[in-house]
């Protein structure tokens, strides 16, 4: 009989591994996602384990061998490159005004701009968010990864507010595309 936790409600990787939380290792499907890729789009229902799959990538992609220890993919990978990791988790806000989603983006671009720097001459969203990336490439000399959680959840909480969603999709869509030095 195990004497391990089943981790309800815990969507953190880091935790599940060094608190002794039970984990069903799908650790061979991330690599191999890893590997044969380089942009994925994840949809699957609400509580699937999309957060916690989010956090074991940034996990892996930070190169943090000891919390794969006795998993597949200790075996599988060889070389634990440390990459830069843009997470952004739009899971922590109440999308009801247009100033809530660009206070959380705004928020996440100063902290980036905090590691990676930036230029005046990047007004927008998207120009800072592209500056970043191209700067985190060009300081690490690896590609940056991108983590986005809960991507959709502006526009769902506006449904029903066409005005609202016709904002967020202006500030997302351009913010979504990505230059080529992402992962």
């Amino acid at each position: 009989m195990s004497t391990k936790i089943y981790p309800i409600g815990i969507q953190n990787f880091e935790k599940i591994r060094n608190d002794g939380y039970l984990y069903i290792d799908k650790t061979a499907l991330m690599y191999q996602m890893v590997k044969t890729g380089s942009y994925y789009f994840l949809s699957r229902p609400r509580r699937f384990g999309k957060s916690l799959l989010i956090s074991t990538l940034e996990a892996y992609f930070q190169g943090k061998k000891e919390l794969f220890t006795g998993l597949a993919v200790e075996k599988l990978e060889k070389d634990w490159i440390k990459y830069p990791i843009l997470h952004l988790d739009l899971n922590i806000e109440k999308y009801d005004t247009p100033e809530s989603l660009d206070k959380i983006l705004n928020d996440n671009l100063e902290y980036w701009e905090s590691q990676y720097g930036t230029r005046p001459s990047e007004t927008s969203f998207s120009l800072r968010f592209a500056g970043i990336i191209q700067r985190a490439c060009e300081k690490t000399g690896q590609r940056v990864v991108i983590l986005v959680d809960e991507y959709d959840k502006p526009m769902l909480q506006a449904i029903g507010n066409e005005e609202l969603q016709k904002q967020f999709r202006n500030t997302l869509k351009p913010f979504y595309v990505l230059p080529h030095a992402a992962a």
